[in-house]
């Protein structure tokens, strides 16, 4: 197979998004006429936003999600990439990371198909780095239990793991759990653990801070429906 699978990223919002990614990404979704998409509607959003000129009904879209099944992804994988290089969108962000498009890369290597990451916003490392976590050693946990006692239970392993091995631990909720969250961890965590919250990434409204439990007590913040990522550390 001749084609190959870039891994094309999203912004984080809705941002201008030659504020946030190459101007390598238009020239090459000018190209590409078959996508690997999350959700249809919004990867036509942000191809009309790279290119207005870009003719949405030339171009063919696969879902891919719980519902989307594997025989369907290779299908299309073999129909199209021996001649044709195919884009992988995800929602926001990079695709392949915390993404279902793990799985299409998953695909492509086991048929020898060449990936290509491109570069792109991440809220994991975006957030990592504005945190002044350790970035040498960390976890992404992904979203944790909604419930107790697996919440409590997940939040207290977190800081123990944080206080014994000095790693750091970043996890995310759904954007309208975020404040109960908030509410379960200062009253779970020991008052001297470091929580960092980053909320917004890249939008004109990003929030970015890093205190004690103890700190963070005092002045809950507002996160209710926002994009946000939490990180756990010392």
């Amino acid at each position: 197979m001749n084609g190959k699978i870039y891994l094309i990223p999203t912004t984080l919002g809705t941002e201008n998004p030659y504020q946030v990614l190459p101007s390598n990404i238009k020239p090459l979704v000018q190209k590409i006429k078959f996508y690997f998409v999350e959700n249809s509607r919004s990867a036509r959003r942000f191809l009309k936003k790279i290119d207005q000129d870009i003719v949405i009904d030339d171009l063919t879209f696969l879902e891919i999600n719980k519902r989307t099944r594997h025989d369907d992804m290779v299908e299309f994988i073999e129909d199209v990439a021996g001649t044709n290089d195919i884009g992988v969108l995800s929602e926001a962000g990079c695709p392949g990371v915390a993404d279902p498009g793990a799985e299409v890369v998953k695909t492509a290597h086991k048929k020898g198909l060449t990936v290509v990451p491109l570069v792109g916003p991440s809220s994991i490392l975006l957030s990592l780095m504005a945190s002044g976590m350790n970035g040498q050693s960390f976890s992404f946990d992904g979203y944790i239990p909604i419930k107790h006692p697996g919440r409590g239970k997940t939040l207290k392993y977190m800081e123990q793991s944080a206080m014994k091995h000095d790693q750091t631990h970043i996890f995310i909720e759904t954007p309208y759990r975020n404040n109960a969250l908030m509410s379960d961890m200062v009253k779970t965590l020991d008052s001297r653990t470091r929580l960092c919250v980053a909320c917004d990434l890249t939008l004109d409204t990003e929030f970015i801070k890093t205190q004690t439990i103890g700190e963070w007590k005092k002045d809950l913040p507002e996160l209710h429906k926002r994009p946000a990522i939490f990180l756990i550390g010392r």
